[in-house]
This record gives structure tokens, C-alpha cells and sequence, in this order.
């Protein structure tokens, strides 16, 4: 794949399962931001529900709609996936024509229940990979946002995680670093989609170190280096 000349402007995000706890955290941030967003989901009354919750808490009636993943899809100008795993190709193959030419955030992280606290990673390398092969060249997949804890994300608070991203092409991960950068947190351009691997199997990791230490938003941290806010 090739970069595109022009990084393009994204105004409407489509979060598909975003009736989900990290869909509907993202969905909160970006719309606070002052994005229009598209809350996704298979069953459109749970979309409207959905919708209709986040609006109550930013006090916007016309930035968050909920409808079918198929509608927020089409009309989004990029699309989030935040659904299990065990949902994640077939969303993926459902959703292959709508999404040609956009950039694709994938959030989804393979566990495999009940050992979550596992490593497994599928055929294809990561879930990110999998989406890429899926959707073919004409879009691109960047992953993000698999080590935030959606506890961060629902509330108005500082998340000391940062955000690892990569996949797609650098203008694709420029796009998706603002969308972090938007949503209140801090993101690091983490190369190519091959490192999806890393990102995603981390998640496993840090739902251990959770479940030992009986908390719920272990995270990870890039060291060493300036970070953006400080410069």
C-alpha cells in the first residue's frame, strides 16, 4: 500500500459494537471533542439506547446517533471496531464494502475465554492483521486503544496509559495519533501493522497484573523520552 497524498479530514467517526463498555468510552471522549459519532451496533434499538445515554452525559443532542453498523459504516468518514473476538471476522467480512478507502481502527484484542490472562494470538498474526486481509489494500488498518481500561475513558479523568499505534501507513497512523491526541490521551507512532502483535498480547498481560493486584486499569507507559505534552 501506498501513501496517500493528502491525510484527510475526519469530522464523523462510526464506532461499531459501540454499545460496548470501550465504544462507549471512546464514543464519550471524541464526542466531547466536538466529532460527530455513530454509534454502530448489529441490534439498532441497543444503538439508540446507546446513543441516547452518552448524549445525557455531554449535554449535545446532535453529536451521537445510534443506528445499524451497516448505516455508521457508510456514513463515517472513519470506522471504529470495538467488538470480542469471537464477533471479529464476521463483522469484518459484513462490513468489507463499506469501509474501502477509509481507515479502519481496530480495538479488538483476541482472548480467548476463560484463559484471558493468555497470550493467543490467531493465524493471521494479530487481530489487526486478520481486519487487513479481510478488508484488502483499499483500506487501512491501524490499531489503537487495546491497553486503555474503559474505566479511564467514561470519566473525566487523566489516564496515565499511554496509546501504541500502528498499522497502516504513516499518514493513516498521523490521523489516528490525533484521534488519540483528541480523546485526552497520549499516543506514540508504534510502526507498522506486524506490531499489532505486541499491542494486542499486551492486553493479556495487563488483565493479569489487574486481576493480581486486584485493580482494573493496569497500563503501560513509553519512558525515556520526551513526552508530546511536555514538549
Amino acid at each position: 500500500m501506498t501513501d496517500p497524498v493528502d491525510i484527510p479530514v475526519i469530522r464523523t467517526i462510526a464506532v461499531l459494537g459501540g454499545t460496548g463498555k470501550e465504544g462507549k468510552g471512546l464514543a464519550y471522549r471524541w464526542a466531547k471533542a466536538g466529532y460527530r459519532v455513530l454509534i454502530g451496533s448489529r441490534l439498532e434499538e441497543k444503538a439508540l439506547a446507546a446513543a441516547e445515554e452518552l448524549r445525557a452525559m455531554i449535554r449535545e443532542p446532535e453529536t451521537i446517533v445510534g443506528m445499524t453498523n451497516e448505516l455508521a459504516a457508510r456514513q463515517a468518514d472513519l470506522v471504529v471496531i470495538t467488538v470480542p473476538y469471537s464477533a471479529h471476522a464476521s463483522m469484518c467480512e459484513q462490513m468489507r464494502e463499506f469501509v474501502q478507502g477509509k481507515i479502519v481502527i481496530d480495538v479488538t484484542v483476541p482472548l480467548v475465554p476463560p484463559k484471558v490472562t493468555k497470550v493467543q494470538m490467531p493465524a493471521a498474526g494479530s487481530a489487526t492483521q486478520e481486519a487487513q486481509m479481510i478488508f484488502g489494500e483499499g483500506v487501512q488498518v491501524v490499531a489503537a486503544f487495546q491497553n486503555i481500561s474503559y474505566e479511564h475513558l467514561l470519566h473525566d479523568e487523566e489516564s496515565n496509559c499511554d496509546v501504541l499505534v500502528c498499522g497502516g501507513n504513516k499518514s493513516s497512523r498521523q490521523v489516528v495519533l490525533k484521534l488519540v491526541a483528541d480523546a485526552g490521551l497520549i499516543g506514540w507512532d508504534a510502526g507498522v501493522i506486524e506490531n499489532s502483535v505486541v499491542v494486542e498480547g499486551m492486553t493479556s498481560i495487563l488483565i493479569g497484573l489487574n486481576k493480581q493486584f486486584g485493580v482494573s486499569s493496569a497500563g503501560i507507559r513509553i519512558t525515556g523520552i520526551p513526552r508530546p505534552d511536555q514538549n
